[in-house]
């Protein structure tokens, strides 16, 4: 026989300090799914635009239940999506010719669309998210920088991959890098320069981009093992810290990223832990299956959304 505990005791148990869901007394959103007619003159000052960007040997299609539930949730707002598809072809490349791809889409989007833009929020699934940190960093895109509104990130490596406690995930990406010749991969290794404070990761946190949000959320599992949990939520684990040769360089980089962040008043940084209901499966031992139930889980999306997500793109 199991002992069933109430949530308090087994909180108490467990010294877990944080808030779930259900105990929210409120929700994101009251709206119907179904939207009202449009009124135009609400829009004077342009539409919300939302750009989509997938990860590592991914596409477009990624995001879709994404779109879909921000849509249902937020009817009558003038949101516009971008599901960017540029660098679908080659997620492999470095990380400058994908970031090079994806500024080169949102400026034609714009374009080719003519579009008044209000705002501008990014979502971005695990590789996806350091192209979007490295976009902001672009002279090409300093004008829409005041425009910017939530950061979505979803299971993003802002830390690279180098404290991964999967040995098999750690071998896999190895193996993959070098069939690949990938330098997205070597990139997130900090094995693209011998001096770590001359990789590209490192290089990129001194740059400013993530305190022109209002909104920087980091949703983050510790059943990913793909990417490691303290790089997807940007702090220190306890690897790096008994790490005399790397580890003061990751100090930095955390300092880098979170400093900024803390000394914006307008900006909100918000960490989201996710703990999925996961089958046993070959998936969910290597830590797959958990890396892409943000994408594909339904009911993890609707909940997010309906409780919290939504709140962050109105």
């Amino acid at each position: 026989m199991f002992a069933f505990l109430s949530k308090e005791e087994l909180f108490k148990e467990l010294s877990f300090q944080a808030s779930l869901y259900s105990d929210l007394p409120f929700l994101a959103s009251d709206l119907p799914y179904f939207p009202p007619e449009e009124d135009d003159e609400e829009f004077d000052d342009g539409i919300h635009l939302v750009v989509c960007v997938h990860g590592l040997d991914g596409n477009s299609a990624d995001l879709r239940l994404v779109k879909t539930f921000i849509e249902l949730g937020l009817p009558g707002s003038r949101l516009d999506f971008l599901m960017s598809e540029r660098n679908q072809a080659d997620t492999f490349a470095d990380f400058d010719a994908m970031t090079d791809r994806l500024l080169d889409e949102i400026i034609q989007h714009i374009q080719l669309y003519n579009l008044t833009i209000g705002r501008i929020s990014f979502i971005g699934h695990s590789l996806g998210n350091i192209i979007i940190r490295s976009v902001l960093t672009r002279p090409r895109f300093r004008c829409y920088l005041p425009k910017l509104h939530t950061f979505l990130s979803l299971s993003g490596p802002h830390l690279g991959t180098l404290y991964n406690n999967s040995t098999l995930v750690s071998t896999g990406l190895w193996l993959m890098q070098k069939l690949k010749k990938s330098g997205s991969l070597l990139q997130l290794t900090f094995r693209d320069h011998v001096d770590p404070r001359k990789t590209f990761l490192y290089l990129l946190s001194q740059k400013p981009g993530l305190q022109f949000f209002k909104n920087v959320v980091l949703v983050a599992s510790p059943q990913d093992r793909y990417v490691p949990f303290h790089s997807a939520r940007i702090e220190m684990c306890k690897t790096a810290l008994k790490d005399r040769t790397t580890g003061p360089v990751y100090t930095e980089m955390i300092n880098n990223l979170l400093q900024p962040l803390v000394e914006a008043k307008e900006c909100r940084l918000i960490r989201q832990n996710v703990f999925h209901a996961l089958p046993n499966t070959a998936n969910t031992l290597i830590g797959r299956a958990a890396h892409i139930a943000v994408l594909d889980s339904e009911l993890f999306l609707e909940k997010f959304f309906l409780v919290a997500g939504l709140n962050y793109f109105k």
